[in-house]
């Protein structure tokens, strides 16, 4: 069997999750009170490691009513000098104690030369980068059987001497690796349109039959730039974005981001209804 295969094998019997929320502390009661309405929630891994005793104990009240999908964000697989072996089992250790599905990461680097970014930044899209990720990937595989996620990132900025575009810079991150893709619908959407291309030819570049996640979230016009604010409701193009990807691509779960100024958690769960009414018509789940 060939690498290729066995991976697309592996992603294809990963659970159909249908639609949820990235989980927020202050909506937690009434979030308990519409349970029904959220098929899973996605949690920042990194608010619970090293945790009080409190924190825990709202994970493990949130581990008694959803299935959890753990999203971390200062693993720094970009770093040239290598992962946090520390942090790294730290993840683990979180891991086995919720006994996710799969868990997720970002394709990019939050630390170099000893320095926290503090947020991802993306990579240049060369070989010699794709060789960097695929080091630490392989690492943090061997510390952590559960299946692992790449999430594009979205940045203003692009570095100069690219030996390739970005579409193909993930599909050589997701191969080399052997991960799936978390596809960032809304990144996609403010890249491609900032950079000048389109979305539809960056969408269909990309290892599509890798995508098991997909993140969305509302944005806004700055100066004639989009940008990926999580405090705004979903324009249209994003939703026609969404459902183009799902269309095409054999998601497992889509998961609604919302930050800032959050809204009533009945709007939100509005915008989490269209979603797994898009999954539907496409048959990612019933």
């Amino acid at each position: 069997m060939g690498r290729k295969t066995e991976i697309t094998n592996l992603l294809a019997h990963l659970p159909r999750l249908g639609v949820g929320l990235a989980y927020r502390e202050s909506f937690r009661d009434e979030l308990l009170h519409h349970q029904s309405e959220v098929d899973f929630v996605e949690i920042i891994g990194d608010h619970y490691i090293d945790a009080p005793p409190e924190r825990m104990d709202e994970l493990a009240l949130l581990s008694e009513h959803f299935t959890i999908l753990p999203h971390f964000t200062n693993l720094s697989l970009g770093t040239a000098e290598g992962i946090d072996p520390v942090y790294l089992e730290k993840i683990a250790n979180l891991i086995r104690r919720l006994n996710p599905p799969w868990w997720s990461e970002h394709i990019g680097f939050t630390r170099a030369g000893g320095i926290h970014l503090g947020q991802s930044a993306p990579l240049p899209f060369t070989q010699e980068a794709v060789e960097v990720m695929t080091k630490n990937i392989i690492t943090a595989r061997r510390a952590i059987a559960t299946p692992l996620m790449l999430e594009n990132v979205c940045s203003p900025l692009a570095w100069p001497g690219g030996e390739m575009d970005e579409p193909t810079f993930i599909s050589e991150v997701l191969r080399s690796g052997g991960t799936g893709l978390l596809l960032d619908v809304s990144s996609l959407l403010n890249h491609a349109v900032n950079l000048g291309g389109t979305p539809a030819t960056f969408l269909e570049k990309l290892p599509l039959d890798r995508v098991v996640q997909v993140h969305f979230s509302g944005g806004q016009d700055a100066c004639g730039q989009l940008v990926e604010s999580r405090a705004h409701p979903i324009p249209e193009a994003l939703w026609q974005l969404l459902d183009d990807a799902v269309a095409r691509a054999p998601v497992r779960c889509i998961c609604l981001e919302r930050d800032d100024v959050l809204p009533p958690l009945s709007e939100m769960l509005g915008e989490v209804e269209r979603a797994r009414a898009i999954g539907r018509q496409h048959q990612r789940w019933s």
